[in-house]
């Protein structure tokens, strides 16, 4: 395990830094100038030339690489052209927007998903089994954009129960207020992703319920709640935990649709102004966060799939399964 760790914590690293390559060298591909965002409407080529300097974008690409790398060993995301202020402790307080969002759709649509993903499986020959089916397969196929529209309309507009977007000023200092202010975005994430957690929980129950050990287990006298509990589960959960991982990591890089339609002060909507004023350090800062959170998503799923599954752990020195 210690051998495994030690690889996967390498390929991580250096999956970071060729991100970190591909994400400075593309956003230098991009059209528009820095420099405009700092200069008014007809300025002169004395003052956008100004700009560039003051910014550090007319030197050489491989200085502004190495420098942002240096920043980056250091703990330091730079500094915004447009505010002149430290990047980090922006993203930081993003943050404390996005991810509470991201991980509390995330758990609310793993306790609606694997209730009713199992469900439909084992119920599969009956109506409520081929609903529950069909209303997964419709909700994939449902906008996170449109159905966000249409909880703020009924629970905010019309019933008044919650506020239709927006995050209180002081932030978790006033936690009722912020509490509610994030239960739309939660309820609008957590509804779409478990649409999609459905259809992978009801396709690896099917798998187990299909299974030979399942049936031998039965045929040795376990009831069905038993040998689920004690050969069902554990097999079903591997190709799942894969999936929640995905499905993590694309929810926290798809929040700027939903911190949009919301209004919140997220990471999503900072990367959206970075990218409308061509901020670069803000930009950069933002996806290199966004890329690590992933790549320690993947690496704790993967972690998690080893311990749960035995035969994974037994091929992890190269000999196979034991």
């Amino acid at each position: 395990m210690t051998r495994y760790l030690v690889r996967r914590l390498v390929f991580l690293l250096v999956s970071l830094a060729l991100a970190s390559i591909v994400l400075f060298v593309l956003l230098r591909m991009l059209p528009g100038d820095p420099a405009n965002a700092l200069t008014s409407v007809g300025a002169s080529p004395e003052q956008i030339a100004a700009a560039r300097h003051s910014i550090g974008s007319d030197r050489p690409l491989p200085q502004q690489f190495a420098h942002w790398i240096g920043q980056l060993a250091g703990g330091d995301l730079g500094t915004s052209f447009v505010s002149s202020l430290p990047v980090g402790p922006e993203v930081a307080q993003r943050l404390n927007v996005t991810v509470p969002l991201t991980l509390s759709a995330f758990v609310l649509a793993v306790l609606i998903a694997v209730p009713a993903g199992f469900l439909a499986a084992y119920k599969r020959h009956t109506w409520y089994g081929a609903l529950l089916n069909g209303v997964s397969q419709l909700g994939i196929a449902v906008p996170v954009f449109w159905l966000g529209m249409i909880l703020i309309a009924v629970f905010a507009l019309n019933a008044g129960w919650l506020p239709s977007g927006g995050f209180p000023q002081d932030g978790w200092d006033a936690p009722r207020d912020a509490i509610s202010s994030l239960v739309l975005p939660v309820v609008t994430v957590a509804l779409v992703m478990s649409a999609s957690l459905i259809r992978y929980v009801r396709s690896a129950a099917l798998d187990v319920l299909g299974s030979e050990y399942l049936r031998t287990a039965r045929a040795l006298g376990s009831s069905f709640g038993r040998a689920m509990w004690r050969h069902g589960l554990r097999n079903a959960a591997v190709p799942v935990i894969s999936v929640l991982g995905i499905e993590l990591a694309s929810t926290l890089l798809g929040a700027v649709v939903v911190e949009s339609v919301y209004a919140l002060p997220g990471l999503g909507s900072l990367l959206a102004t970075g990218i409308a004023q061509h901020d670069y350090p803000v930009i950069q800062g933002v996806l290199f966060v966004s890329t690590l959170a992933v790549l320690l998503i993947g690496f704790a799923a993967d972690l998690v799939q080893r311990i749960v599954d035995p035969r994974l752990r037994g091929r992890l020195s190269g000999g196979g399964v034991r």
